[in-house]
This record gives C-alpha cells, structure tokens and sequence, in this order.
C-alpha cells in the first residue's frame, strides 16, 4: 500500500515543528543571541586576524577576543550606566519636588536672548502651579509622574535580568567566535541548495549589512556620546553623563546628535555663560563635520545607507519589543529588510536587461 504523503514532505513537516518547538521554547534566548551575532559580524575582520596572530588556535583567539569585548565595551557601559542612573534618580526627585511645589523658572530659560521673557511666561502659566508639572507629563506620556518614578525604580531593579541578558550573549559570542568558520560552511551548504546561486550575493551583503549599521550606526554613536559627554562635562553643564547617554542615543537618530548639543549650548548661553555655550556648539559641530566627512565614509565604507524612516521604525520597534538592546537590533534588521529589498531590485532590473538586450546575430 503506497504511503498517504510523501515521506519528503513528512520529513519537512517534522522539520518545521522542530524549528517552531525551538522557537518556543528558547524564545527568552532572543535578544542575548541577535546580540552576539550583530557583535560576531561586526568583529569578524579583527577576529580572523587575532587566529592568525594565534596561529590558527581558535579557542585561545575566541577567548581573547572575548576579553576585548568585556573591556571595550561591556565595562564601559555598565559604568556610565551606573552613573546615568544616577543623575537619573535625581532628575526624578527633582521633577517630584516641582510637581509638588510648583516649577519656577529657571533662569537659563529667563535669560535667553529673544524669546526668554515669552517662555517664562509661559512656563509661569503653565508649569509655576503645584501639580501642573504632573498634567503635563501625564497629558503627554499617559502616566503620571508617580507611576513613572516607580517604573524608574523597577528598571533599576532589572539589573539582574539585564546581567544575565549580557552573560548569556557573551557566552554565545564566545562560540560563534570558537565555531563561527564552520557554522559559515554549513549556512552555504544549505543556502546553495535553497537559493541556489543567489545565495552567494545574499551570503555577501548579510555580512557588509550588519556589519556597516553597526559601525556606522552604533560605534559612532557611542563615540559621539563619549566626546559630547566630555565636552559637558568640561563646560560645567549639570548631569554630563546622563546628557552624554542621551546624547549617543539621538545620534542614532539622523540629525539627533547636532539637535543635542545645539540644545546644551542653548542651556549654556541661557544661564549665563556664554562663551561656554559657544565653544560646545563649535566643538559639536566641527566634530560631527569630522565625524561625517573622514570617519564615517572610512569606516562604513557605504555597503548599505539606511534611510531615515526605516532607521526610526527600527529603533522605536527594537527598544518596544527588545528593550535597549533593540537600539541595535531594530536598526540592524530594518537594514537587512532594506538591503534584502534592493538586492530583489538588482536581480529583477539585470532579468529584465538581460531580456530586453536584442540577440546575437
């Protein structure tokens, strides 16, 4: 009696409810291992440098290379992390304070040329009364500012999630530095046998993808937050490594990072320092020209140019879904989609030249 189903067609089936089980049931594992891959891609080209200088030893290259990491960039995060939550917690009882007892106008705002005086009428209007801070939050953000200082103090309480989270990645980095050359032949193996021979232009731009959105996204945004947060500090302005954290999170943004600056120096200029208000927009902005004209071009290399649109979806949907490290992995998958998008436009044009071209004589 022949078979009700093909057995290939079983197999497959057997092999989908494998995948969607492990789906499932190592969905927690998500963020930990998009994470070590996004930093797997990125370091790649070092990497394979570091085997060779280990002559080809693998497990002493992955294990250097995982000292890197912690050094470079886990060590640094979680102190300035320790330090923004910091300043945190004092903008939150300083907002409870003014929602209390009314906001008054600080003299920055007062002091600035031209529209100080409409502003902090404005503000005495609207913001000078007991409780008017909280209507506004809470007209603006759906919360009240009680709820959300209790919510900055429930993040505070997630640092231990946010530890594991990091130990499971670099756990995970470690590996697919160990096993990442043989883990790259068995995805071609299977990729040349599904998509055949588009598999080794996919195969190309994956890797020049990740890996260009992260430097040209994500490392110049930290640097951008590291000299502008210096820079704050420098110039006397309060709370310089919250400011500096904020600040490498908008230069995410397209034009984020100058809108930072531009603001602090506003601050400055407002409160009574000129000349300091002054030298930081000159410092932003001859840094972000140098940023944007030798830096940016060298080090991306321009695989992919992410649009803004697509950039803000990213960012937005990676931080709602992942937490703050969808920053990174939302933008890194709308730069896939959009890379994976213009490839299917490359194919389809060069089918349609190849079909218009007239034939040989």
């Amino acid at each position: 009696m022949p078979p009700v189903l093909p057995a290939s067609l079983v197999a497959r089936g057997l092999l989908l409810l494998l995948l969607a089980a492990g789906v499932y049931f190592f969905r927690g594992f998500v963020v930990p291992v998009l994470a070590a891959l996004i930093i797997g891609f990125a370091s790649w080209p070092l990497y394979e440098r570091l085997v060779w200088r280990c002559s080809g030893r693998t497990t002493l290259a992955a294990s250097l290379a995982l000292l890197v990491v912690l050094a470079v960039l886990v060590a640094p995060f979680m102190l300035a992390l320790h330090f923004a939550l910091q300043e945190a917690t004092q903008l939150m009882n300083w907002l409870l304070a003014a929602n209390r007892n009314g906001a008054a106008v600080p003299q920055w705002i007062a002091a600035l040329p031209f529209v100080g005086e409409q502003l902090a009428t404005y503000w005495r209007e609207h913001l000078g009364a007991p409780g008017a801070l909280g209507e506004w939050i809470q007209l603006l953000s759906g919360q009240h500012v009680g709820n959300i200082y209790r919510w900055a103090l429930a993040a505070t309480g997630n640092l231990f999630n946010l530890a594991l989270t990091i130990l499971f990645m670099l756990i995970t980095l470690f590996f697919i530095y160990k096993d990442g050359a043989r883990i790259a032949r068995q995805l071609d193996v299977v990729g040349e046998r599904v998509l055949h021979h588009r598999w080794q232009r996919f195969s190309r731009v994956v890797p020049a993808t990740v890996s260009a959105t992260v430097i040209g996204m994500g490392v110049i945004a930290v640097g951008e937050g590291v000299v502008l947060g210096v820079a704050y500090w420098i110039a006397g302005v309060p709370s310089p490594v919250l400011l500096g954290v904020a600040t490498g999170f908008m230069a995410l943004i397209p034009g984020g990072a100058p809108l930072s600056f531009t603001l602090v120096s506003l601050y400055l200029v407002g409160s009574g320092h000129p000349g300091a208000g002054l030298a930081l927009f000159v410092w932003g902005a001859v840094e972000l020209f140098i940023v944007d004209k030798t830096l940016r071009p060298r080090l991306v290399g321009g695989p992919v140019k992410l649009p803004f649109l697509p950039t803000f979806f990213g960012l937005v949907g990676g931080v709602t879904t992942m937490g703050f490290v969808g920053l990174f992995v939302g933008p890194v998958l709308m730069a896939l989609l959009v890379a994976i998008w213009r490839e299917w436009l490359h194919s389809i044009e060069a089918a349609n030249a190849l079909d218009a071209a007239p034939p040989e004589t």
